[in-house]
Protein backbone atom coordinates (compact mmCIF):
# COMPACT_ATOMS: atom_id res chain seq x y z
CA UNK A 1 0.00 0.00 0.00
CA UNK A 2 1.57 3.12 -1.16
CA UNK A 3 1.46 5.99 1.23
CA UNK A 4 -0.65 7.79 -0.78
CA UNK A 5 -3.31 5.23 0.13
CA UNK A 6 -2.62 5.35 4.00
CA UNK A 7 -3.29 9.07 4.13
CA UNK A 8 -6.34 9.03 1.79
CA UNK A 9 -7.92 6.45 4.69
CA UNK A 10 -7.05 8.97 7.76
CA UNK A 11 -9.66 10.39 9.35
CA UNK A 12 -9.72 14.43 8.30
CA UNK A 13 -9.23 16.42 11.93
CA UNK A 14 -11.85 18.44 10.94
CA UNK A 15 -14.06 15.63 11.19
CA UNK A 16 -12.52 15.23 15.20
CA UNK A 17 -12.89 18.50 15.60
CA UNK A 18 -16.58 18.88 14.80
CA UNK A 19 -17.40 15.94 16.76
CA UNK A 20 -16.17 17.74 19.88
CA UNK A 21 -18.41 20.44 18.78
CA UNK A 22 -21.09 18.33 18.73
CA UNK A 23 -20.63 16.62 22.17
CA UNK A 24 -19.88 20.17 23.69
CA UNK A 25 -23.02 21.59 22.17
CA UNK A 26 -25.56 18.24 23.31
CA UNK A 27 -24.33 19.15 26.53
CA UNK A 28 -24.58 23.19 26.25
CA UNK A 29 -28.90 22.62 24.88
CA UNK A 30 -29.18 19.77 27.67
CA UNK A 31 -28.01 22.24 30.74
CA UNK A 32 -30.12 25.27 28.83
CA UNK A 33 -32.98 22.84 28.83
CA UNK A 34 -33.30 21.75 32.22
CA UNK A 35 -35.78 25.02 33.97
CA UNK A 36 -38.38 24.24 31.43
CA UNK A 37 -38.69 21.00 33.24
CA UNK A 38 -38.27 22.72 37.31
CA UNK A 39 -40.87 25.67 36.65
CA UNK A 40 -43.48 23.33 38.44
CA UNK A 41 -41.46 22.07 41.19
CA UNK A 42 -39.76 25.22 42.09
CA UNK A 43 -43.38 27.13 42.40
CA UNK A 44 -44.42 24.14 44.87
CA UNK A 45 -41.75 24.06 46.76
CA UNK A 46 -41.08 27.82 46.90
CA UNK A 47 -44.22 29.22 46.32
CA UNK A 48 -42.31 31.77 43.46
CA UNK A 49 -44.66 32.80 40.83
CA UNK A 50 -44.23 30.96 37.50
CA UNK A 51 -43.72 34.60 36.32
CA UNK A 52 -40.76 34.83 38.51
CA UNK A 53 -39.10 31.47 37.68
CA UNK A 54 -39.79 32.15 34.20
CA UNK A 55 -37.46 35.66 34.91
CA UNK A 56 -34.65 33.50 35.45
CA UNK A 57 -34.97 31.49 32.22
CA UNK A 58 -34.81 34.88 30.91
CA UNK A 59 -32.04 36.21 32.16
CA UNK A 60 -30.34 32.92 31.38
CA UNK A 61 -31.66 33.16 27.72
CA UNK A 62 -30.74 36.75 27.24
CA UNK A 63 -27.26 36.37 28.67
CA UNK A 64 -27.15 33.38 26.29
CA UNK A 65 -27.75 35.22 23.28
CA UNK A 66 -25.76 38.85 24.37
CA UNK A 67 -22.62 36.93 25.35
CA UNK A 68 -22.67 34.48 21.91
CA UNK A 69 -21.10 37.47 19.82
CA UNK A 70 -18.13 38.47 22.46
CA UNK A 71 -17.31 34.62 22.84
CA UNK A 72 -16.97 34.18 18.68
CA UNK A 73 -14.55 37.19 19.38
CA UNK A 74 -12.73 35.82 22.37
CA UNK A 75 -12.04 32.85 20.51
CA UNK A 76 -10.63 34.56 17.99
CA UNK A 77 -8.88 36.32 20.76
CA UNK A 78 -7.86 33.31 22.87
CA UNK A 79 -9.12 30.44 21.33
CA UNK A 80 -11.99 28.06 21.13
CA UNK A 81 -10.58 25.34 23.51
CA UNK A 82 -9.79 27.72 26.67
CA UNK A 83 -13.16 29.54 26.08
CA UNK A 84 -15.20 26.44 25.90
CA UNK A 85 -13.68 25.28 29.02
CA UNK A 86 -14.24 28.07 30.73
CA UNK A 87 -17.89 28.10 29.85
CA UNK A 88 -18.11 24.44 31.21
CA UNK A 89 -17.06 25.47 34.87
CA UNK A 90 -19.36 27.89 35.05
CA UNK A 91 -22.41 26.00 33.65
CA UNK A 92 -20.80 23.17 36.37
CA UNK A 93 -21.21 26.03 39.10
CA UNK A 94 -24.48 28.00 38.33
CA UNK A 95 -26.26 24.37 38.47
CA UNK A 96 -24.70 23.24 41.23
CA UNK A 97 -24.96 25.89 43.46
CA UNK A 98 -28.66 25.66 42.89
CA UNK A 99 -29.33 23.31 45.07
CA UNK A 100 -28.32 25.48 47.98
CA UNK A 101 -30.76 28.84 47.27
CA UNK A 102 -33.24 29.74 49.52
CA UNK A 103 -34.52 33.08 47.74
CA UNK A 104 -35.55 33.89 44.50
CA UNK A 105 -32.54 35.74 43.57
CA UNK A 106 -30.25 33.34 44.18
CA UNK A 107 -31.85 31.34 41.18
CA UNK A 108 -32.10 34.71 38.95
CA UNK A 109 -27.71 34.61 40.02
CA UNK A 110 -27.38 30.52 39.55
CA UNK A 111 -29.62 29.96 36.46
CA UNK A 112 -29.72 33.04 35.15
CA UNK A 113 -26.30 34.59 35.13
CA UNK A 114 -24.01 31.79 35.42
CA UNK A 115 -25.06 29.13 33.29
CA UNK A 116 -26.47 32.17 30.87
CA UNK A 117 -22.91 33.04 30.19
CA UNK A 118 -21.42 29.45 29.98
CA UNK A 119 -24.18 28.27 27.67
CA UNK A 120 -23.65 31.55 25.94
CA UNK A 121 -20.42 31.05 25.26
CA UNK A 122 -21.05 27.49 23.80
CA UNK A 123 -23.98 29.02 21.16
CA UNK A 124 -24.88 29.09 17.28
CA UNK A 125 -21.65 31.09 17.35
CA UNK A 126 -19.36 28.32 18.24
CA UNK A 127 -21.10 26.52 15.31
CA UNK A 128 -20.07 29.62 12.77
CA UNK A 129 -16.58 29.47 14.14
CA UNK A 130 -16.08 25.62 14.23
CA UNK A 131 -17.17 25.46 10.43
CA UNK A 132 -15.93 28.64 9.19
CA UNK A 133 -12.38 27.33 10.26
CA UNK A 134 -12.62 23.19 9.68
CA UNK A 135 -14.99 23.09 6.66
CA UNK A 136 -14.73 24.15 2.87
CA UNK A 137 -16.67 21.60 1.67
CA UNK A 138 -19.93 20.64 3.40
CA UNK A 139 -20.01 23.51 5.37
CA UNK A 140 -23.75 23.85 5.12
CA UNK A 141 -24.67 20.38 5.81
CA UNK A 142 -21.98 20.63 8.68
CA UNK A 143 -23.70 23.45 10.46
CA UNK A 144 -26.73 21.71 10.40
CA UNK A 145 -25.17 18.82 12.07
CA UNK A 146 -24.09 20.92 15.13
CA UNK A 147 -26.94 22.53 15.02
CA UNK A 148 -28.80 19.30 15.61
CA UNK A 149 -26.99 18.82 18.32
CA UNK A 150 -28.99 21.29 20.06
CA UNK A 151 -32.41 19.00 19.63
CA UNK A 152 -29.68 15.92 20.65
CA UNK A 153 -29.28 17.43 24.26
CA UNK A 154 -32.64 18.20 24.65
CA UNK A 155 -33.56 14.49 23.67
CA UNK A 156 -30.82 12.98 26.34
CA UNK A 157 -31.52 15.80 29.11
CA UNK A 158 -35.35 16.26 29.05
CA UNK A 159 -36.93 12.88 30.16
CA UNK A 160 -33.92 11.87 32.62
CA UNK A 161 -35.10 15.19 34.21
CA UNK A 162 -38.44 14.83 34.25
CA UNK A 163 -37.93 11.32 35.80
CA UNK A 164 -35.34 12.47 38.22
CA UNK A 165 -37.41 15.98 39.66
CA UNK A 166 -40.01 13.14 40.01
CA UNK A 167 -38.62 10.30 41.47
CA UNK A 168 -36.25 12.13 43.51
CA UNK A 169 -37.08 16.19 43.63
CA UNK A 170 -35.59 19.09 41.35
CA UNK A 171 -32.12 19.02 43.54
CA UNK A 172 -31.11 15.63 41.84
CA UNK A 173 -30.87 17.15 38.48
CA UNK A 174 -29.12 20.30 38.99
CA UNK A 175 -26.30 18.07 40.44
CA UNK A 176 -26.36 15.88 37.00
CA UNK A 177 -25.54 18.82 35.10
CA UNK A 178 -23.05 20.19 37.48
CA UNK A 179 -21.57 16.52 36.94
CA UNK A 180 -22.27 16.04 33.02
CA UNK A 181 -20.71 19.87 32.34
CA UNK A 182 -17.36 19.29 34.20
CA UNK A 183 -17.28 15.66 32.54
CA UNK A 184 -17.12 17.04 29.02
CA UNK A 185 -13.65 19.52 29.84
CA UNK A 186 -11.36 16.44 29.62
CA UNK A 187 -12.50 15.86 25.96
CA UNK A 188 -12.44 19.57 25.01
CA UNK A 189 -8.85 20.24 26.48
CA UNK A 190 -7.50 17.24 25.29
CA UNK A 191 -9.06 17.06 21.41
CA UNK A 192 -10.46 20.55 20.31
CA UNK A 193 -8.03 22.90 17.98
CA UNK A 194 -8.52 26.26 17.18
CA UNK A 195 -7.31 26.07 13.75
CA UNK A 196 -5.98 23.36 11.17
CA UNK A 197 -2.84 24.89 11.35
CA UNK A 198 -2.41 23.64 14.49
CA UNK A 199 -2.06 20.10 13.72
CA UNK A 200 -0.46 20.76 10.41
CA UNK A 201 -3.15 20.47 8.01
CA UNK A 202 -5.68 22.60 6.35
CA UNK A 203 -9.68 23.22 6.35
CA UNK A 204 -11.79 19.93 4.94
CA UNK A 205 -11.98 20.27 1.17
CA UNK A 206 -9.82 23.60 1.02
CA UNK A 207 -8.36 24.06 -2.60
CA UNK A 208 -4.10 24.59 -2.60
CA UNK A 209 -5.29 28.13 -3.77
CA UNK A 210 -7.81 29.18 -0.85
CA UNK A 211 -6.34 30.87 2.26
CA UNK A 212 -5.37 28.83 5.22
CA UNK A 213 -7.60 29.39 8.23
CA UNK A 214 -5.46 31.96 10.57
CA UNK A 215 -5.84 33.46 13.85
CA UNK A 216 -7.48 37.07 14.05
CA UNK A 217 -5.84 39.79 15.33
CA UNK A 218 -3.57 39.62 18.10
CA UNK A 219 -4.21 42.85 19.56
CA UNK A 220 -7.23 44.48 20.76
CA UNK A 221 -10.17 43.74 22.98
CA UNK A 222 -12.60 40.92 21.87
CA UNK A 223 -15.09 43.33 23.32
CA UNK A 224 -13.90 46.20 21.09
CA UNK A 225 -14.20 44.41 18.08
CA UNK A 226 -17.35 42.89 18.87
CA UNK A 227 -19.09 45.72 19.34
CA UNK A 228 -17.69 47.69 16.08
CA UNK A 229 -18.61 44.72 13.84
CA UNK A 230 -22.55 45.38 15.54
CA UNK A 231 -21.73 49.13 14.55
CA UNK A 232 -20.93 48.24 11.11
CA UNK A 233 -23.31 45.69 10.70
CA UNK A 234 -26.11 47.70 12.13
CA UNK A 235 -26.08 49.71 9.16
CA UNK A 236 -27.16 47.70 6.56
CA UNK A 237 -30.98 46.23 6.32
CA UNK A 238 -29.97 42.90 5.89
CA UNK A 239 -28.42 42.77 9.53
CA UNK A 240 -32.00 43.94 11.01
CA UNK A 241 -34.09 41.68 8.47
CA UNK A 242 -31.88 38.86 10.04
CA UNK A 243 -32.08 39.98 13.54
CA UNK A 244 -36.20 40.56 13.19
CA UNK A 245 -36.46 37.26 12.44
CA UNK A 246 -34.74 35.52 14.41
CA UNK A 247 -36.14 37.50 17.47
CA UNK A 248 -39.34 35.76 16.54
CA UNK A 249 -37.79 32.21 15.76
CA UNK A 250 -36.49 33.11 19.58
CA UNK A 251 -39.79 33.82 20.82
CA UNK A 252 -41.55 30.91 18.86
CA UNK A 253 -39.04 27.98 20.35
CA UNK A 254 -37.18 28.37 23.05
CA UNK A 255 -38.90 31.41 24.80
CA UNK A 256 -42.57 29.66 24.27
CA UNK A 257 -42.65 25.90 23.58
CA UNK A 258 -38.98 25.40 25.36
CA UNK A 259 -39.91 27.01 28.27
CA UNK A 260 -43.51 26.76 28.60
CA UNK A 261 -44.65 23.28 26.76
CA UNK A 262 -44.48 21.42 29.82
CA UNK A 263 -46.65 23.50 32.08
CA UNK A 264 -48.73 23.86 28.77
CA UNK A 265 -49.51 21.00 28.72
CA UNK A 266 -49.71 20.25 32.64
CA UNK A 267 -52.84 22.67 32.14
CA UNK A 268 -54.85 20.22 29.57
CA UNK A 269 -54.27 17.53 32.03
CA UNK A 270 -51.11 15.71 30.67
CA UNK A 271 -48.62 14.53 33.42
CA UNK A 272 -44.98 16.33 33.15
CA UNK A 273 -43.07 13.63 32.33
CA UNK A 274 -45.28 13.12 29.24
CA UNK A 275 -44.96 16.20 28.35
CA UNK A 276 -41.47 16.52 29.03
CA UNK A 277 -41.20 13.67 26.92
CA UNK A 278 -43.19 14.89 24.31
CA UNK A 279 -40.65 18.12 23.76
CA UNK A 280 -37.64 15.52 23.93
CA UNK A 281 -39.60 14.14 20.95
CA UNK A 282 -39.49 17.36 19.05
CA UNK A 283 -35.99 17.31 19.79
CA UNK A 284 -35.68 13.67 17.55
CA UNK A 285 -37.35 15.33 14.44
CA UNK A 286 -35.40 18.52 14.76
CA UNK A 287 -32.39 16.62 14.27
CA UNK A 288 -33.26 15.59 11.02
CA UNK A 289 -35.34 18.65 9.98
CA UNK A 290 -32.15 20.71 11.16
CA UNK A 291 -29.50 18.23 8.62
CA UNK A 292 -31.91 18.07 6.19
CA UNK A 293 -31.97 22.45 6.50
CA UNK A 294 -28.14 22.43 6.23
CA UNK A 295 -28.13 20.11 3.16
CA UNK A 296 -30.52 22.33 1.37
CA UNK A 297 -28.53 25.08 2.17
CA UNK A 298 -26.14 24.14 -0.38
CA UNK A 299 -28.32 24.15 -2.49
CA UNK A 300 -31.13 26.48 -2.13
CA UNK A 301 -31.40 30.17 -1.81
CA UNK A 302 -31.26 30.22 2.00
CA UNK A 303 -34.13 33.26 1.87
CA UNK A 304 -35.75 31.25 0.37
CA UNK A 305 -35.65 28.60 3.11
CA UNK A 306 -36.22 30.84 5.63
CA UNK A 307 -39.63 31.86 3.90
CA UNK A 308 -40.93 28.75 3.89
CA UNK A 309 -39.70 27.36 7.39
CA UNK A 310 -41.20 30.39 9.15
CA UNK A 311 -44.40 30.12 7.93
CA UNK A 312 -45.10 26.38 8.72
CA UNK A 313 -43.93 26.92 11.51
CA UNK A 314 -46.26 30.07 12.38
CA UNK A 315 -49.37 27.41 11.25
CA UNK A 316 -48.18 24.77 13.30
CA UNK A 317 -48.79 27.02 16.46
CA UNK A 318 -51.50 28.61 16.11
CA UNK A 319 -53.35 25.04 15.66
CA UNK A 320 -51.45 23.74 18.76
CA UNK A 321 -54.53 25.03 21.72
CA UNK A 322 -56.58 23.18 20.16
CA UNK A 323 -54.40 20.07 20.04
CA UNK A 324 -53.36 19.50 23.73
CA UNK A 325 -55.00 16.67 25.21
CA UNK A 326 -54.61 14.59 29.11
CA UNK A 327 -53.46 11.75 26.15
CA UNK A 328 -51.52 11.82 23.59
CA UNK A 329 -54.10 11.96 20.35
CA UNK A 330 -52.87 11.53 16.45
CA UNK A 331 -53.08 15.52 16.01
CA UNK A 332 -50.81 15.64 18.66
CA UNK A 333 -47.94 13.30 17.32
CA UNK A 334 -48.70 15.45 14.11
CA UNK A 335 -47.84 18.42 15.68
CA UNK A 336 -44.98 17.07 17.56
CA UNK A 337 -43.64 15.99 14.25
CA UNK A 338 -44.60 18.94 12.28
CA UNK A 339 -42.83 21.40 14.98
CA UNK A 340 -39.52 19.16 15.43
CA UNK A 341 -38.64 18.82 11.86
CA UNK A 342 -39.15 23.03 11.78
CA UNK A 343 -37.63 23.59 15.20
CA UNK A 344 -34.53 25.06 14.28
CA UNK A 345 -34.12 24.46 10.91
CA UNK A 346 -33.14 28.21 10.64
CA UNK A 347 -29.89 27.80 11.72
CA UNK A 348 -28.23 26.74 8.68
CA UNK A 349 -29.45 28.94 5.82
CA UNK A 350 -28.87 32.28 8.86
CA UNK A 351 -25.32 30.85 9.03
CA UNK A 352 -25.44 31.38 5.62
CA UNK A 353 -26.37 34.44 5.11
CA UNK A 354 -24.70 35.94 7.85
CA UNK A 355 -21.20 34.44 5.57
CA UNK A 356 -22.68 35.42 2.52
CA UNK A 357 -23.26 38.75 3.31
CA UNK A 358 -20.59 39.90 5.82
CA UNK A 359 -17.74 37.53 4.78
CA UNK A 360 -15.03 36.81 7.34
CA UNK A 361 -16.27 38.83 10.08
CA UNK A 362 -20.00 36.46 9.72
CA UNK A 363 -19.28 34.37 12.90
CA UNK A 364 -19.35 37.53 14.94
CA UNK A 365 -22.33 38.68 13.32
CA UNK A 366 -24.27 35.83 13.67
CA UNK A 367 -23.14 36.40 17.28
CA UNK A 368 -25.32 39.53 17.42
CA UNK A 369 -28.24 38.24 14.88
CA UNK A 370 -28.14 35.24 17.69
CA UNK A 371 -28.80 37.71 20.34
CA UNK A 372 -31.68 39.27 18.74
CA UNK A 373 -32.97 35.15 18.77
CA UNK A 374 -32.18 35.06 22.79
CA UNK A 375 -33.86 38.41 23.48
CA UNK A 376 -36.84 37.81 21.57
CA UNK A 377 -36.65 34.02 23.59
CA UNK A 378 -36.37 35.99 26.99
CA UNK A 379 -39.16 38.60 25.91
CA UNK A 380 -41.52 35.43 25.08
CA UNK A 381 -40.65 33.02 28.20
CA UNK A 382 -41.54 36.05 30.73
CA UNK A 383 -44.90 37.48 28.66
CA UNK A 384 -45.70 33.94 28.42
CA UNK A 385 -45.58 32.93 32.41
CA UNK A 386 -46.92 36.19 32.72
CA UNK A 387 -50.51 35.32 29.94
CA UNK A 388 -50.40 32.05 32.35
CA UNK A 389 -50.72 33.79 35.55
CA UNK A 390 -53.15 36.52 34.51
CA UNK A 391 -55.73 34.60 32.01
CA UNK A 392 -55.39 30.96 33.50
CA UNK A 393 -53.63 29.38 30.14
CA UNK A 394 -51.17 29.85 27.52
CA UNK A 395 -53.37 30.48 24.33
CA UNK A 396 -53.01 33.82 23.70
CA UNK A 397 -49.09 33.34 23.73
CA UNK A 398 -49.69 30.68 20.96
CA UNK A 399 -51.81 32.83 19.01
CA UNK A 400 -49.19 35.85 18.93
CA UNK A 401 -46.06 33.36 18.19
CA UNK A 402 -47.79 31.96 15.08
CA UNK A 403 -48.87 35.45 13.52
CA UNK A 404 -44.86 37.18 13.94
CA UNK A 405 -43.50 33.89 12.50
CA UNK A 406 -45.63 34.50 9.49
CA UNK A 407 -43.40 38.09 9.99
CA UNK A 408 -40.72 36.54 9.94
CA UNK A 409 -41.07 34.84 6.97
CA UNK A 410 -41.55 38.53 5.45
CA UNK A 411 -38.47 39.91 6.65
CA UNK A 412 -36.41 36.58 5.42
CA UNK A 413 -37.96 37.00 1.54
CA UNK A 414 -37.23 40.93 1.82
CA UNK A 415 -33.56 40.15 2.32
CA UNK A 416 -30.84 41.90 -0.89
CA UNK A 417 -29.19 39.00 -2.20
CA UNK A 418 -25.70 40.84 -2.17
CA UNK A 419 -22.87 40.95 -0.38
CA UNK A 420 -21.70 43.55 2.24
CA UNK A 421 -18.20 43.10 3.22
CA UNK A 422 -17.45 44.90 6.80
CA UNK A 423 -13.80 46.61 7.07
CA UNK A 424 -11.77 44.23 9.34
CA UNK A 425 -9.54 46.45 11.60
CA UNK A 426 -6.38 45.16 12.41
Amino acid sequence: MTQLQVRTRVLHRAWIVAGVAFVTLIGAAGFRAVPSVLIDPLHEEFGWSRATIAAAVSINLVLFGLFSPFAAALMDRIGMRRVVTGALVLVAAGSGLTVFMTESWQLLLCWGVLVGLGTGSMAMTFVATVTGRWFVRHRGLVSGVLTAAGATGQLIFLPLVAALATAHGWRTPALVVAVAALAVVPLVLLTLRDYPADVGTTAYGASPDDPPAIAGPAAGSSVVRALRMLRDASRTSTFWLLAGGFAICGMSTNGLIGTHFVSAAHDHGMPPTTAASLLALIGVFDVAGTVLSGWLTDRIDPRVLLGAYYTLRGLSLLVLPSLLAPHTEPSTWVFIVFYGLDWIATVPPTVALCREQFGVDGPVVFGWVFASHQLGAALAATGAGAIRDTLGDYRLAFYLAGGLCVLAALFSISIRGRNIALTRST
